[in-house]
């Protein structure tokens, strides 16, 4: 019963009270996230309230949610009532509590699930490793020498680490997919616009996406559903209806209909063997055998970089002046370095970004999901300052993102899987699709589960 849907389904039928599984969450939270560096707050009393809440709601004969009693953390950029939303940043520290939850974190409350805190990452997004200099560095659960993958490391090291089976993140160039693959978990980035973004602190606006961390395809799911619909409190969250509902049951259909196909030519360049053996892995129990190109991508991920600096340095510019000291030495960097962007370059970036839709629109015509790895590695060290790649030393920090850069710049639906290997650490494979076509996504995602390829890492876990 470590999955949120089993959870659920235990805490609606009196198997076991919300309190219980969420003293049992707590608890492992307590002895151990001094060594993981997760969390930058623990909710306890609040969430001891809410499942008391729930188990009230149970004994009075009512329904409290399709997630009762599941207990849940958020990245610390969505606003939490009562609290200080940081975004990893000592600045923030300063700012009064929100005084309503994200629409995100409603939503799961909403059906039932119980916040527990808020989860460690870089400071205002920017950044693939989590080593925040404010707040420390989150460490991988599979070794605590390495980092967790950012910027929502500490969301996908808490559920790797069995603290809580389901949390939320935020991904503007693969910051869910990044750490959900180097911890070993499934990291789902829906639709740019699916889910609402109100009240979680932007880093670039025409990128941010918000998704669920969980260790099982149907958890993934789950959240999704509940997680969607319109909100006028974002004006980027789309008035498209939305899917179909995504239980496991769907998701158990054949999928011979799906025509699958592998990425190449700038998704298999410069990746260790191991990333691309992921992916072959994946390819050969769905018996896809054809290659297609998503083209230009390389040029999409270099404009990927302008718009989201530039964006990101405009949005901090007056911090920057007045209080460039408090910043994370690495986060100003970039945010100068964003701030001195010409706005010429901006222009052309996004009029590429029109351009490279269009392209990637017709790729789609001929295949429904594709196939590519989600880093060219496996979890870096903490403090590694660069990797060889194809030959060459590069810097680690901004290339865990080589292969997540070019989906996120428009927008696309992806799911980042769990690979395990024996003896060594978990890898993840992008399985990706064209707007709004999420329900593809999982219901390939839940056959390779079915069959053993993908699953999810759990470090250090007991039964609740």
């Amino acid at each position: 019963m470590n999955d949120a849907v089993s959870i659920a389904a235990a805490v609606r039928e009196g198997k076991v009270s919300a309190v219980e599984v969420t003293k049992s969450a707590l608890a492992r939270i307590a002895a151990r996230d001094n060594e993981l560096n997760c969390f930058t707050v623990v909710t306890a009393e609040a969430a001891l309230a809410d499942a008391a809440r729930i188990d009230s709601e149970i004994a009075q004969g009512n329904n409290p949610g399709v997630l009762a009693g599941v207990p849940f953390a958020v990245k610390n950029l969505f606003d939490i009532t009562g609290l200080t939303t940081l975004a990893g940043s000592k600045i923030n520290a300063e700012n009064p509590p929100a005084t309503q939850d994200a629409t995100a974190v409603a939503k799961l409350k909403q059906a039932g699930a119980v916040l527990v805190g808020a989860l460690n990452m870089d400071e205002y997004a920017y950044g693939f490793v989590t080593e925040n200099s404010h707040y420390g560095a989150t460490h991988n659960p599979h070794d605590l020498n390495r980092v967790a993958g950012g910027s929502s490391g500490g969301s996908a090291a808490a559920v790797a680490a069995g603290l809580v089976p389901l949390a939320l993140g935020s991904d503007t160039n693969g910051s869910i997919r990044v750490p959900a693959a180097l911890c070993g978990v499934f990291g789902f980035k829906p639709t740019y616009g699916r889910l609402s973004r109100a009240g979680v602190a932007l880093f670039s606006s025409s990128f941010d996406h918000i998704g669920p961390f969980a260790r099982s395809v149907q958890d993934i799911a789950t959240a999704f559903d509940v997680l969607q619909g319109e909100d006028d409190r974002d004006p980027i969250c789309t008035k498209r209806p939305p899917v179909e509902t995504l239980h496991i049951a769907s998701l158990h259909q054949d999928i011979y209909d799906i025509r699958i196909a592998i990425a190449d030519d700038y998704f298999t360049k410069g990746a260790e063997p191991e990333a691309l053996a992921a992916v072959q892995k994946v390819a050969d129990v769905l018996d896809a055998t054809e290659y297609i190109t998503i083209p230009e991508a390389h040029r999409a991920r270099a404009a990927a970089f302008v718009i989201t600096a530039s964006e990101g340095a405009n949005l901090h510019l007056d911090k920057l002046r007045l209080r460039s000291q408090d910043f994370d030495p690495a986060t100003r960097d970039r945010f100068l370095a964003g701030a001195l962007i010409p706005s010429g370059w901006y222009l052309q970036a996004q009029r590429f970004r029109r351009w490279y839709r269009d392209r990637v629109r017709e790729v789609f015509q001929n295949v429904d999901v594709i196939l590519a790895p989600t880093t060219p590695i496996s979890a870096p060290l903490i403090g590694q300052q660069t990797m060889i790649l194809d030959g060459e030393e590069i810097l680690v920090r901004p290339h865990l993102g080589l292969f997540t850069q070019p989906l996120s710049f428009i927008g696309l639906p992806v799911l980042s899987v769990p690979i395990q290997q024996q003896n060594a650490l978990p890898l993840g494979v992008q399985l990706i699709a064209a707007p709004y076509n999420e329900a593809l996504i999982l219901r390939v995602a839940a056959v390779l589960e079915a069959k053993g390829v993908v699953s999810a890492s759990v470090v250090y876990l007991q039964q609740i």
